[in-house]
């Protein structure tokens, strides 16, 4: 493990913490409880879990001294320490440690008679203040209650000279503690090979096909043609005239989901002017490819993005215009979407809300279940995953959709959008552990990892998509475009504009052949065959000593034990 700083709240008191801002410090003892030292949010339940964290670079365990910055002024008052070596420009790096607040006034009782929770922002800073360009994070903390701090974040060229750390964050008056913090290089191996084994554990399964006796030494040969977990693309009118463009999406994309085209502010710019003709061009254009399209969406909750001429209805006219949009959309697509996203980004905007009451929202999901039952309704939201949002931590998400359940919204997924420029890592999985006790299926619904640097872009890449496809949770994952020029956010495309692959792009292709599972053989003397798969849907070829070839098919979906299939016709 790579420490560039190790602890300095224990032995020594203050040594290296100095006070940013108005505040005082002071160092305490405590003993440490037994929730610090949980187990790692993506580890296995084996026996190696303390192991694994250890190999992770994760805190072990609280050492039960703390600092406490105290008598803070405002949300910029905190605590602030020099790293022992400037951090390496793009080596990703994990700030990770502690943190609760003070328990009295300044931590006042929320009200609904539990201890009020602030957000921490954790930041590091190089030689003249200024923010590293990617990193920083968001820890949600109350009093009485240690939260881990699990941040990532690299710094570009030119290396810095020095570097900080900032503690700060809640209100002025409330009192912030902080525990053990490290920060480290991130071991990308150990990371990856732990990944890997997860991989194994949630994605595959043993297959038992049992032939007939008779086929004992046959030549037999296993092809999966279909993968469960579907990677999808966004599209629109204009890439799909691009032949290079047709071409990536058909080959490696199974699902797809319209970029603008089906959005309010799309298909009615003015009002009573309906126009659905851009949107059922393209999904006329997926069911030729037979790919399922997402329905993206109903309603976009941010101000900005709602058209003017919605923003200048009144209460009563907002309400029909929301009515007239429900029974249009949903009605003239009924069956057609598996999923629907009903009022985008809910976390960031709250325009519907605040004009027209607390309900509507659920509402919006009500009656789209009433129009259509067929497709499962998500919430869909951005930087759930990054941890540097304070508007969108997975607690505040939690919060949103339970509300909405509480007021009888089906709300079927929860979508996260991971638009990515910080190097999230392992802090990804760390959300989708917190989205999980939802019980509910989470989607990465707009994914796209931006990086100048094409090797950072690529390993970046690898990581997030490595991260969801290892999380139980997660059932999906659509990217928000793959090729330049056809895409809304600089230097993230895997395909350049002459459709040749980049870094970012072999590396997506190696991973899908990664993800895909063949196997070849002979049939044992017990006419059994055995392999491990992913799961999926597969066709297996028995080739007779007499040179005849037979096919069948099969599907291979989840389970704790081996999958034992009759084959007995082959």
């Amino acid at each position: 493990m790579n420490h560039v700083e190790n602890g300095g709240s224990e032995g020594c008191g203050l040594d290296g913490w100095t006070p940013s801002g108005s505040c005082t410090l002071s160092v305490h003892d405590e003993p440490a409880p037994e929730t610090m030292a949980p187990p790692c949010p993506c580890a296995t339940e084996d026996d190696d879990d303390a192991a694994e964290r250890e190999t992770m670079g994760m805190p072990t365990a609280g050492r039960g001294r703390y600092v406490l910055a105290a008598q803070r002024a405002g949300e910029g008052d905190g605590l602030c320490r020099e790293l022992s070596c400037a951090p390496a420009p793009k080596v990703t790096y994990r700030v990770a440690g502690w943190v609760a607040l003070q328990e009295g006034a300044g931590a006042a009782a929320a009200a609904d008679g539990g201890a009020a929770r602030h957000a921490v922002r954790v930041e590091v800073r190089t030689d003249d203040g200024r923010p590293v360009v990617v990193g920083g994070g968001v820890v949600v903390a109350q009093a009485g209650k240690w939260a881990e701090i699990r941040v990532s974040f690299r710094v570009d060229e030119p290396p810095p000279r020095r570097a900080e750390v900032y503690v700060h964050g809640p209100p002025a008056g409330v009192d912030l503690k902080v525990m053990d913090l490290q920060v480290f290089a991130v071991d990308k191996i150990a990371r990856l090979r732990h990944l890997r084994k997860k991989t194994d554990k949630v994605r595959k399964r043993d297959v038992v096909l049992k032939l007939s006796r008779r086929t004992n030494g046959a030549a037999i040969r296993v092809v999966q043609v279909e993968n469960s977990f579907p990677i999808g693309a966004c599209i629109n009118k204009t890439a799909i005239q691009n032949p290079a463009f047709v071409d990536f999406f058909t080959k490696h994309f199974d699902w797809a989901v319209l970029e603008n085209e089906l959005k309010w502010y799309y298909t009615e710019a003015v009002q009573g002017q309906v126009n659905y003709a851009d949107a059922d061009e393209l999904i006329a254009f997926c069911d030729r490819h037979g790919k399922p399209v997402r329905g993206h969406c109903i309603f976009w909750a941010v101000d900005n993005v709602v058209q003017p001429w919605v923003r200048a209805l009144n209460g009563d006219q907002l309400r029909a215009a929301v009515e007239g949009r429900l029974r249009s959309l949903v009605s003239r697509y009924g069956g057609r979407f598996p999923h629907y996203e009903v009022n985008n980004e809910m976390l960031h905007g709250a325009f519907f809300q605040q004009r027209l009451g607390d309900d509507i929202n659920a509402h919006m999901f009500r009656e789209t279940a009433r129009l259509d039952p067929s497709p499962a309704l998500f919430v869909n939201d951005y930087n759930v995953e990054s941890a540097n949002d304070p508007n969108a931590t997975p607690e505040r998400y939690v919060e949103l959709i339970t509300d909405l359940q509480k007021r009888g919204a089906p709300v079927g997924g929860i979508g996260v959008q991971g638009h990515v420029t910080n190097p999230v890592g392992d802090v990804i999985c760390d959300a989708l552990d917190k989205l999980a006790v939802t019980g509910l299926p989470v989607w990465i619904t707009e994914m796209d990892v931006s990086a100048a640097d094409e090797a950072v872009r690529a390993d970046d890449l690898e990581i997030v998509l490595r991260e969801a496809f290892a999380h139980p949770a997660v059932e999906g994952i659509m990217l928000w475009g793959f090729m330049q020029g056809n895409m809304w956010r600089s230097h993230a495309h895997l395909v350049n504009a002459d459709g040749k692959l980049n870094q970012a792009g072999n590396r997506y292709v190696g991973l899908r052949q990664e993800w895909t599972s063949h196997a070849r053989g002979h049939v044992d003397g017990s006419g059994h065959f055995k392999f491990r798969g992913f799961h999926g849907k597969y066709v297996v070829q028995l080739t007779t000593d007499a040179g005849e070839m037979k096919h069948q098919k099969f599907d291979v979906g989840r389970g704790d034990g081996p999958l034992v299939l009759d084959m007995a016709d082959l």
